[in-house]
């Protein structure tokens, strides 16, 4: 597998196919540098908000 289709593809749920609308037959397998490092802060907010929601919902167990 080539590291631009795993960095890709690689998060999980999250997979989506983006990058992909407009190219026909041939799909971009490519992503620029500064693509690759807006997918990974986008990657690292998602994460921040799963996490915010995770800590909201054992404050609410505790609760009960």
């Amino acid at each position: 597998m080539r590291e631009e289709h795993g960095e890709h593809h690689g998060y999980g749920r999250h997979c989506c196919r983006e990058g992909h609308h407009g190219y026909g037959e041939f799909p971009r397998r490519f992503l620029t540098k500064e693509e690759k490092v807006k997918k990974l802060e986008n990657y690292a907010q998602e994460l921040k908000n799963e996490l915010a929601a995770v800590q909201e919902r054992i404050k609410e167990l505790r609760a009960k």
